[in-house]
């Protein structure tokens, strides 16, 4: 009799474990470097929601697509321009519909805090006293890309161009002004709408819309996650957050 009790006290206790949590789907995703904060928002809030954990590899649009056509195996690619989403598509690289805009960036230009320079507007960019004018490298980053065109298009680009430092992406030319080793910065607004200094958003009619699609990858092995998170910021809550950073949301979608 009491060997029986003894076993049914086991299976008691037994029976009142709790069994561990499942594992939550994980997927990565490749992300254009003007979404480096807003991504750090979204990032909790779509995995709160749909219970999939994304992981965000950083870079510029150009470094991120070689990376893409080398086989990386990333899930989702969310770029700073629909050019090389388009491009990947038609090499047949993502799934098939999964192309998308999600936003249309706006450049600024930013003097930060611990700049003297005297700067109103792009002209002032100029002025002697603007020593080091931080961009991304247009070959590689959108952003960088409507700097250039931006400041040729004002015609100023041959007085400001000895000015100019490169960076390998938009958040490395933020860093640039952040450690106070550039008077002015061209970088994406979604970056720098909270940072001290001057903040002064570009015209759109300077330069060609920076227009950010995404794609779902052909190989991803989380097709659904991936999904999930495409979905998030194309038509979920990801969308009022990508506003609050200063991205537009209402784009007109690319011919497929």
């Amino acid at each position: 009799m009491l060997r029986g009790l003894l076993v049914a006290g086991f299976t008691l206790l037994c029976g009142c474990g709790t069994a561990p949590a499942p594992a939550k789907p994980e997927i990565t995703v490749a992300a254009a470097a003007n979404l480096t904060d807003v991504f750090a928002k979204i990032g909790p809030a779509f995995e709160a929601q749909a219970a999939v954990h994304p992981v965000f590899s950083f870079a510029s649009t150009a470094q991120l697509t070689r990376q893409v056509e080398n086989g990386a195996p990333f899930d989702v690619f969310a770029a700073a321009d629909s050019t090389h989403i388009a491009e990947l598509d038609q090499k047949g690289l993502l799934a098939p519909g999964s192309r998308a805009v999600y936003a249309r960036g706006v450049l600024a230009l930013w003097i930060p805090a611990s700049s003297k320079a005297p700067v109103a507007h792009i002209e002032d960019l100029k002025s002697r006293e603007v020593h080091t004018i931080a961009i991304a490298k247009p070959e590689l980053a959108p952003y960088g890309q409507a700097a250039l065109e931006t400041l040729q298009k004002l015609g100023i680009w041959h007085v400001v161009q000895p000015k100019v430092v490169y960076a390998e992406n938009i958040s490395m030319a933020r860093q640039y002004g952040q450690s106070k080793n550039a008077d002015a910065v061209f970088t994406a607004y979604s970056l720098v709408l909270h940072e001290s200094g001057k903040v002064i958003p570009v015209d759109e009619n300077l330069h060609q819309p920076i227009d950010q699609a995404l794609g779902i990858m052909v190989k991803s092995q989380h097709q659904a996650a991936a999904r999930k998170f495409a979905d998030y910021l194309l038509k979920g809550d990801g969308r009022a957050m990508l506003e609050s950073f200063g991205y537009r949301v209402n784009v007109p979608a690319p011919a497929q």
